[in-house]
């Protein structure tokens, strides 16, 4: 059975001062995406489920998640399963029915104090059902239409002071940090702050998680597991390699009308791009 914990893929990396990837998937194709990928390069991989593609897909969280469970469960690899950036407590708590291991609870727009209050709450109930839980301090930015936030913006990176005592208060599995990245860049520019990560990685007793990284080049990408980054989010790169491979198909054949014919190599690119970043932290 391929199906494994998002603890387990993570614990594993952190022991190898290594870094587990993690891909957003919004339909079957990028599962099946994401599995490719993962076969091809042999490395394991966690498929991700944000509260953002549950919105898309109506508000429901079990016909993606159980597709999500089908593909990975015939996976020749181990693959986990993770809800994203949930924001939602009804969402938080549909999770375990649903076969997810692990949840990201967002609380990180609210100011400080309340941030703790809610993820502490969120982390008691996750763990009573033996739910890993992620959550995030300082300001990512990039989400929900938002332009991406400049990093270098004061305020905008996590304090290890804070996150000591962040994590020490909400008692939460793994922290995603703002050290330069972004969400939803469609160019590799961003330039992180290494010597931020290891001062995170000093401070607090949990894998930090980094978010953006699509946005992050290849050589960026394994400075930050060097310095102690262990799980690596990646959504927006697979999207790209999907539009331009179904765009390229359909400028090929303009009076094509049968999706099969286009989405096909989409899920190919994406499955490429995958293996890809699989590939780049072999050794690492």
């Amino acid at each position: 059975m391929s199906l494994v914990s998002t603890a387990e893929l993570v614990g594993t990396a952190r022991e190898k001062d290594a870094a587990v990837f993690a891909f957003n998937v919004i339909s079957l194709e990028h599962a099946e995406a994401v599995a490719a990928g993962a076969e091809r390069a042999d490395v394991s991989a966690v498929l991700q489920i944000s509260e953002n593609a549950v919105r898309y897909h109506g508000g429901r969280l079990r016909p993606l998640a159980d597709a999500a469970l089908g593909v990975i469960r015939e996976a020749r690899v181990p693959l986990a399963l993770h809800l994203d950036h949930v924001t939602s407590v009804e969402l938080l708590r549909a999770a375990p029915e649903a076969g997810f291991s692990s949840v990201m609870f967002d609380a990180s727009k609210l100011p400080y104090e309340e941030n703790v209050r809610v993820t502490a709450q969120a982390v008691e109930w996750a763990h009573a059902r033996g739910v890993w839980l992620e959550s995030e301090l300082g300001r990512v930015g990039g989400k929900e239409g938002e332009p991406p936030l400049d990093a270098h913006a004061p305020g905008a990176r996590t304090d290890p002071a804070e996150a000591a005592a962040y994590v020490g208060e909400t008692g939460v599995d793994a922290l995603a940090v703002a050290v330069g990245s972004s969400h939803a860049m469609t160019e590799r520019s961003a330039a992180l702050d290494h010597g931020l990560i290891g001062r995170l990685r000093d401070a607090v007793p949990v894998p930090l998680v980094l978010h953006g990284s699509s946005g992050v080049p290849e050589g960026e990408l394994r400075a930050a597991v060097a310095a102690g980054m262990r799980k690596i989010n990646v959504g927006t790169a697979l999207n790209v390699a999907y539009t331009a491979a179904v765009r390229a198909a359909l400028a090929a054949a303009p009076r094509e009308v049968d999706p099969r014919r286009y989405t096909r190599p989409g899920r190919d690119a994406m499955a490429e791009t995958v293996a890809d970043y699989l590939r780049l932290l072999d050794g690492v």
